[in-house]
């Protein structure tokens, strides 16, 4: 895999670690797939409270989406950049699901995953239009995107989000991002380095983005609730809350709800 497809080995160990651990996530495939595919990580990408963070941002992406999934049980969701994730087991429901990733990732996940008349692998570039073709027919869609737009320039996420609302007339979109600060500091300071990735971007101004995507800022929630901090114990509770979580995080991550 190239450097931006090993990325995907980070946030699955975070999730395999905290699930052993019986905290912030059950994700037993999880587990599973880092025991048979995982390799030694080094610096940051190995740290603890980096899969901590791993862990409760895939928890608030899960109930995201349930809670959209809830809402119109007829709306496909599409999960891009899906990586070996398997929120498509854990969140459950009946919704068509869509994953999507690169074809080297998505034939890796097909060793893990199979196919059925619910769930759907789909291999593309999300900076390319030939994938959305391939897309359910449908008046509205969910759209997650975790881990995904600090490897995508502003005018590409732009045009993702304009691709989609293209295909779809009503869409419900939750994506994770970067502030340029972070973007620019993370060539030195990024566990996301230590698998050869090195050019990520960042987005300051939400409201710029979803105006050239014609899509509507709903709002941002948070990647650090309380009620999943305080699954922490000790001293690493009152670390995380204090390093990890609050006004400092959000000068580095920030996750935006769009929708139209």
């Amino acid at each position: 895999m190239d450097a931006v497809n090993r990325t995907l080995y980070i946030p699955l160990y975070g999730k395999a670690m905290v699930s052993s651990k019986g905290i912030l996530l059950h994700d037993p495939d999880a587990e599973r797939i880092w025991a048979a595919e995982g390799f030694p990580l080094r610096g940051k990408a190995k740290s603890k409270w980096l899969a901590y963070s791993m862990g409760m941002r895939a928890a608030v992406f899960d109930d995201w989406t349930r809670g959209r999934m809830a809402q119109d049980g007829q709306a496909p969701v599409l999960h891009i950049g899906c990586g070996l994730d398997s929120r498509c087991r854990r969140v459950g429901g009946d919704n068509l699901w869509v994953d999507l990733d690169f074809p080297e990732v998505i034939g890796e996940r097909k060793r893990y995953f199979a196919e059925d008349a619910r769930y759907r692998m789909l291999a593309g570039d999300a900076r390319q239009a030939d994938w959305v073709k391939q897309l359910p027919e449908a008046e509205r869609a969910i759209v997650v995107m975790e881990g995904v737009s600090m490897y995508l320039t502003g005018a590409e996420l732009a045009e993702l989000l304009q691709r989609l609302h293209g295909r779809f007339a009503h869409l419900d979109v939750l994506v994770d991002c970067y502030t340029v600060f972070a973007a620019k500091v993370s060539k030195w300071k990024n566990p996301v380095n230590t698998v050869g990735a090195r050019m990520l971007y960042g987005v300051d101004d939400p409201q710029a983005l979803a105006e050239k995507a014609g899509l509507r800022l709903a709002g941002e929630r948070e990647l650090t609730p309380r009620a999943l901090v305080e699954q922490l114990q000790g001293f690493e509770r009152r670390f995380f809350a204090h390093v990890m979580a609050g006004g400092m995080a959000k000068k580095i991550y920030r996750l935006y709800e769009f929708t139209v």
